[in-house]
């Protein structure tokens, strides 16, 4: 259960990347699957190394994704805006 919850708060952070410039790298799937793989890496980190079953699931459980997360999001569009510079191709919509 305690997976469950993990995937599902990183799901909904994923929800708020509509709101960003898609400069993720491989785009709006690569800024998913790093939401995903960073919730659920935060989630298994702080819980101890183990997944909560349905006995010890509480609301903590499902804040424990939210760092990892963000910062699953953030690396892949760090790794989408470095992949942008080095070839050199700039969206028209973001030209000065």
């Amino acid at each position: 259960m305690g997976m469950l919850a993990w995937v599902m708060t990183a799901l909904a952070i994923w929800h708020f990347t509509i709101f960003l410039p898609d400069r993720f790298w491989s785009g709006i799937i690569g800024a998913f699957v790093g939401s995903l793989v960073g919730g659920v890496l935060s989630g298994f980190i702080i819980s101890g190394f183990h997944v909560p079953g349905n006995d010890e699931i509480s609301i903590a459980t499902t804040l424990e994704a939210i760092p990892g997360g963000l910062a699953g999001i953030a690396l892949v569009y760090w790794l989408g805006m470095r992949q942008e510079q080095r070839s050199g191709e700039h969206h028209a919509a973001y030209r000065s």
